[in-house]
């Protein structure tokens, strides 16, 4: 089930991210349109992955688990790629650290719960969540290449913090969801 084309689609996202890193020091405008187009074709496989899992019945373990990975994977290390080329700086660190941070948080209390056998669906409101960031990442990808016929950096910025305030609520939500079941007492 590894070689699947559902998987190879999921591997692909975690594959391009040294690519995408490395896109960032390509000289002029293509330091801004090559990773951009890295991160919206790797966009494109979360979305065939699970499609065609479905649609050929390949659904695996593996995929299951793969799957968010790879997407908390390229979310992160972009992040922290724009930070570090300073195109997140100054008060848009704050959103971005909080996007780390409720990734990082409910990533383990999906795994706490795993072991209780409780699933920890997806929101609709963490749709959008993702949806807000993944465009804020694309504007401060692309941003610079076109930043002289309009403010694409405020654009993303404000994406951004819009995400940031989505993660807080989504976060919030599922936290208060895997308390009911972290606070139970257990039989000695």
């Amino acid at each position: 089930m590894l070689l699947s084309l559902p998987n190879l689609l999921t591997l692909s996202r975690i594959a391009v991210i040294p690519l995408l890193l490395a896109s960032f020091y390509l000289p002029g405008d293509a330091s801004s349109w090559v990773p951009l187009g890295l991160f919206v074709a790797a966009g494109i496989t979360d979305f065939f992955d699970g499609y065609l899992a479905r649609r050929n019945k390949q659904t695996s373990n593996l995929g299951r688990f793969l799957d968010p990975v790879a997407d908390k994977l390229l979310v992160a290390a972009t992040l922290l790629f724009l930070v570090g080329m300073g195109r997140i700086n100054d008060w848009s660190l704050v959103p971005a650290v909080i996007i780390l941070c409720r990734e990082i948080m409910v990533s383990g209390l999906r795994e706490f719960l795993a072991e209780l056998r409780i699933g920890l669906p997806v929101s609709k409101l963490a749709k959008w969540k993702t949806a807000a960031q993944i465009f804020a990442l694309c504007f401060l990808l692309g941003g610079p290449a076109v930043q002289a016929d309009f403010d694409v950096m405020l654009v993303g910025d404000i994406l951004l913090w819009m995400a940031g305030l989505l993660t807080v609520w989504t976060g919030y939500d599922y936290l208060r969801l895997g308390l009911k079941h972290m606070l139970v007492e257990e039989d000695t």
